[in-house]
């Protein structure tokens, strides 16, 4: 009996393995990476709580109601600076660093009013935040309203928020799985395709069995 001599078997590449998987794969992997990790960043990520309390500008009898709009602007912008925050920290029981970086202010181009927005790990020190600079801003407004005959008056006060406000592990893991899928497919797009596979080598013919030479002497 004659055996027939074949090469070593190559070892199948990474590059080879990539070809041979389905198209689909690779966005269905990424899609799941992308969805394990956002769900996980949401676990570990805390809470944030958000809170926003409300002050008004009231113009008086020497002043007019667009006056009263344009200080509630300025006032918009001065409620975080040093002066209130140096304040507004008696009453907050934090820093004045905190402070600065958990209170945001907007004011609208229509209304009189500011809102002051606080945001912590806490609810109840989002709330109390938001409560303590609106109170020092009045306060400021105050030592000022007879030069500007605007008086500002606490519209609402900040209430504790039963909910967080920040993203959810659901939301983080559906955010995740969307990005992951799109790597994904943009990978795919990339893959090499079957037909740019290296051309095969020629076979090497093995040796003719004994009796076939025998037959041809």
């Amino acid at each position: 009996m004659t055996e027939h001599l074949t090469g070593p078997r190559r070892p199948t590449s990474p590059l080879a393995r990539a070809k041979s998987l389905p198209p689909w794969s690779l966005i269905a992997a990424g899609a799941l990476a992308g969805g394990l990790l956002g769900g996980a960043y949401g676990l570990v990520k805390p809470p944030t709580y958000t809170a926003t309390s409300y002050v008004v500008a009231v113009p008086n009898e020497k002043s007019d109601p667009a006056s009263a709009l344009g200080f509630a602007q300025a006032y918009g912008r001065v409620a975080t600076q040093l002066a209130v925050l140096g304040d507004a920290q008696v009453w907050a029981g934090v820093p004045v660093s905190t402070l600065k970086e958990s209170v945001r202010t907007a004011t609208s181009p229509d209304a009189p009013m500011v809102a002051v927005t606080a945001t912590s790990p806490r609810a109840d020190l989002a709330a109390d935040m938001a409560n303590a600079v609106s109170r020092a801003l009045t306060r400021h407004a105050q030592d000022a309203e007879k030069a500007t005959n605007v008086e500002l008056r606490q519209f609402a006060r900040a209430t504790k928020p039963t909910a967080p406000s920040s993203a959810s592990s659901a939301l983080t893991g559906l955010v995740g799985a969307s990005a992951g899928g799109l790597l994904g497919g943009l990978a795919l797009l990339v893959r090499p395709r079957r037909g740019a596979e290296e051309p095969r080598r020629p076979a090497v013919p093995g040796p003719a069995p004994a009796a076939d030479v025998h037959g041809q002497l």
